[in-house]
């Protein structure tokens, strides 16, 4: 018997998946007390939306199941540090926790670039871990991009 996948694990597979089929191998996972909410992944080409970022996807699903505004007492499991636009979002719906896998010095808001956790005007902070997949994460994103090249 296979053990259960972690969330982590999760959005790694949908990273691969996003790849295969032409999109930055990004996913999410939404979990609650350790249940799924949402899993989704990159869909920025299938969709024709610059804001169909995994976790905005994820976040946006995982609201519905809900039926609320928020998502207190919910974590978040990224293969790729967020950007300012879903580091905003985190924000907003009041994520607990922030997992995350390789670190974006390019468009990472989190603990690069604007740094939008510790801003003063951020009203709320989620508790970021980087580094979780980190190196199957950084393989996925490496292999695409150079296939781009």
């Amino acid at each position: 018997m296979n053990a259960p996948q972690s969330p982590m694990d999760l959005a790694l597979a949908l990273a691969e998946e996003a790849a295969a089929n032409g999109e930055a191998p990004i996913g999410a996972v939404v979990v609650e007390n350790g249940k799924i909410l949402a899993a989704e992944r990159n869909r920025m080409q299938a969709l024709g939306d610059p804001t169909a970022h995994a976790e905005m996807l994820a976040i946006r699903k995982a609201l519905e199941v809900r039926g609320t505004g928020r998502l207190d007492g919910c974590d978040l499991y990224v293969t790729l540090e967020p950007c300012a636009m879903c580091a905003g979002a985190i924000a907003h719906v009041r994520l607990r926790r922030l997992y995350y896998g390789a670190d974006d010095p390019k468009a990472g808001a989190v603990d690069n670039g604007v740094h939008l956790f510790a801003q003063p005007t951020c009203h709320h902070a989620p508790e970021v871990i980087a580094g979780v997949g980190e190196r199957r994460s950084r393989s996925l994103l490496k292999d695409f991009f150079a296939g781009l090249r």
